[in-house]
């Protein structure tokens, strides 16, 4: 079995009475992208500045990669890449200064692989408030990477960026995946979320309420599948003889279903389409997303 590159043992962090973290205990291994949700004030931020040895936690353990956040701060910035949902950089410094300087702070060399992989090059004598959020995002990521590290936090990493820049952020991420990169993902982008992580954890209210590979979460939901499905006469606009499935409504000749269970749901409409000899154009099965779950359990305070 694989050793896990980060280890959180029953972390806790108070500030005065108020208590941000409360017991959270995960694992993360290396290779997968692994995903931290939760509303404002679930305590994501303070678990990932007590991984990123920024706060000293009240109470708990972690390791990364076997080193200590804390005793271990030298090393660590050898091993821990992050880019911060809000970046430090004076908004005077030149990109090329930023490579500069962090590079010299890891010492290592300004690396010009990076430069030309996020297409830093044309920007290297720019400021960085003359930036655009997309370019930012590059700059960010870039600076993150310096010095190769096995595991990579990433706050918000798409938040204000354009279509374009999100879709080429998300590829970059799932580059470094497949070159075996170990990141965490922190994000409120439900679908972004769903589309990159191997695995999920949500937090609620400084406690662990559930953690699990997308599919399981969803699988977890109290919502039910939608089957949408249209005719070329329109037998299924109705819920006529159907019994494994549930009729919804119906929008611009597609009929929309629920069900619990999937296959039989789908057998019988197809079978009841059969019998009508109305022939099928266009069917979708449609599972609950990730997002439906993340509001019930968020709104109903239940863990799993």
């Amino acid at each position: 079995m694989k050793r896990p590159i980060l280890a959180v043992n029953n972390l806790r962090k108070k500030y005065g009475d108020v208590i941000a973290v409360d017991g959270v205990s995960l694992e993360i291994y290396p290779g997968e992208v692994f995903g931290i949700l939760g509303p404002n004030g679930a305590g994501k931020t303070t678990t990932l500045e007590c991984i990123e040895s920024l706060r000293v936690p009240t109470a708990g353990t972690i390791t990364v990669d076997g080193l200590h956040p804390i005793k271990d701060r030298a090393l660590l910035r050898k091993t821990l890449g992050v880019q911060l949902q809000r970046s430090a950089l004076p908004e005077v410094m030149l990109v090329k200064e930023a490579l500069a300087l962090i590079s010299a702070w890891k010492g290592v060399p300004v690396p010009g692989q990076l430069i030309r992989r996020f297409g830093l090059e044309e920007l290297k004598n720019k400021q960085y408030g003359q930036l655009s959020t997309g370019q930012k995002r590059r700059v960010e990521l870039a600076l993150a990477l310096i010095g190769a590290p096995k595991l990579v936090v990433l706050d918000e990493p798409t938040a204000g960026v354009d279509v374009q820049g999100r879709a080429q952020l998300h590829e970059a991420i799932r580059g470094l995946k497949a070159e075996g990169i170990t990141l965490i993902l922190a994000t409120h982008d439900m679908a972004e979320a769903e589309s990159l992580c191997d695995r999920i954890a949500i937090l609620i209210g400084g406690k662990l309420a559930t953690l699990g590979t997308p599919e399981q979460l969803t699988a977890a939901s109290k919502a039910q599948t939608r089957i949408i499905i249209r005719t070329r006469h329109g037998s299924l606009l109705g819920q006529g003889n159907i019994q494994k499935a549930t009729y919804l409504r119906e929008s611009e000749g597609f009929a929309y279903w629920l069900c619990k269970d999937t296959a039989p749901a789908v057998m019988e409409l197809l079978g009841e389409a059969i019998r009508a000899d109305d022939p099928v154009e266009d069917l979708r099965v449609e599972r609950p997303s990730l997002e439906e779950r993340f509001l019930e359990i968020v709104q109903g305070g239940e863990s799993a």
